[in-house]
């Protein structure tokens, strides 16, 4: 005897990832609304407590995002763990490690910044997400789930690289993350993190070509050759 559509496995996978696709899609979509209503209601002042009005709700959304290594690690999600793993561990860094921790950074323009650009890509890729859970599929948003990120990403970086850099004098002055180990060792917060501006933009390299890879995959866009003569 067949078992009823809402008890079957795909059909709870598929229910499931809609609602984690949809309360992201909300919870991105509120920054962004927020952020925009802001900056025109207060002007550039609104840019210096992005992180104060809207902090705690992109927090809670880059933290439950990490739940996506869950799901393509189970099987629920069809994409490769290891670009997902660098994408979401390089906003975690950037948004707990750098900014969170370092008060006078979270004043900076550069943090409005990046958070627009994360917004826009994840509002695009949460709702094609969720739409294709369900079958519904339009050419337009597929175009642009698979397009947006290629200007947008790179700028992502070039921010977050901003954002290290304006951090470290912070650290230095106050010792942030800095500790002393046994036998006279110790940890200068701030070499590490000059070391991972190198590996952020090798990752970005990866990345970049791993979203192209996908990107011709779906819309079917190969290189151009040339016609032999």
């Amino acid at each position: 005897m067949a078992l009823p559509a809402w008890l079957q496995p795909r059909y709870r996978k598929n229910t499931y990832l809609f609602i984690y696709y949809l309360i992201q899609f909300c919870g991105h979509s509120w920054i962004f609304t927020n952020m925009t209503v802001r900056f025109f209601s207060f002007g550039e002042d609104s840019m210096v407590d992005t992180f104060y009005a809207i902090g705690l709700v992109m927090r809670l959304c880059q933290s439950i995002s990490l739940l996506e290594l869950l799901h393509i690690y189970v099987g629920i999600e069809p994409s490769h763990l290891f670009p997902r793993f660098l994408q979401l561990t390089e906003r975690i860094i950037i948004l707990f490690v750098v900014i969170t921790s370092q008060e006078e950074v979270q004043e900076k323009y550069v943090v409005c910044v990046l958070f627009i650009f994360w917004n826009l890509l994840d509002m695009v890729r949460y709702t094609y997400s969720m739409l294709s859970v369900v079958g519904i599929s339009y050419t337009v948003l597929t175009w642009l789930s698979q397009t947006l990120w290629m200007p947008v990403y790179p700028l992502c970086v070039l921010a977050e690289a901003f954002a290290i850099y304006q951090s470290l004098p912070y650290f230095e002055s106050f010792g942030t993350y800095s500790t002393k180990l046994p036998f006279d060792l110790s940890i200068y917060f701030p070499y590490v993190l000059k070391i991972y501006l190198m590996m952020l933009f090798i990752g970005m390299y990866y990345t970049y070509s791993h979203l192209y890879s996908e990107r011709r995959d779906v819309l079917g866009v190969f290189p151009f050759k040339k016609k032999k003569m």
